[in-house]
């Protein structure tokens, strides 16, 4: 990995940590007007006009079961995911980390559930665990088609 392709957006689902590669990341945005999709899935929040660009918005925290809360520092983190670009509803952006290599663990083998293929990479530190996910292998066949239809 390039020094540039080590660096990851950390950001806060309920009381844990995740991040995702900071190449992914368009901007951090507050969280903005969102207008709903009727009959779309619990996670999919619905799609915002962005300087005149229409962006779909999951939430990561019912994506992930958790429960959704809004506060003062919810924020989305709008991703260029192969050409598309996805908004992605977190409860607070920490930091960015440029781990070194040492620092970077595979994930164990898992048990295969919806979303264990996502987490790339596991960052441990002296006090903490952060999984580093691939937003994209979170996603739905559907959802990925949906996204691809919308960048064509």
């Amino acid at each position: 990995m390039t020094a540039s392709s080590n660096r990851f957006l950390v950001f806060s689902l309920q009381n844990e940590n995740y991040a995702i590669p900071l190449l992914s990341v368009r901007e951090v945005i507050a969280m903005p007007e969102v207008t709903p999709v009727p009959q779309s899935p619990a996670h999919f929040v619905g799609i915002m006009n962005l300087r005149g660009q229409i962006i779909s918005i999951l939430d990561l925290r019912q994506k992930f079961g958790l429960k959704t809360q809004f506060n003062p520092e919810t924020s989305v983190i709008i991703l260029d995911l192969d050409g598309s670009s996805l908004g992605v509803v977190v409860d607070s952006v920490n930091s960015v980390i440029n781990p070194t290599e040492s620092e970077l663990s595979e994930p164990p083998d898992l048990e295969q559930t919806k979303n264990s293929d996502a987490i790339i990479k596991i960052y441990r530190d002296k006090n903490s665990m952060i999984l580093i996910l691939d937003v994209w292998k979170m996603l739905s066949k559907s959802e990925k088609k949906h996204l691809e239809n919308k960048a064509a």
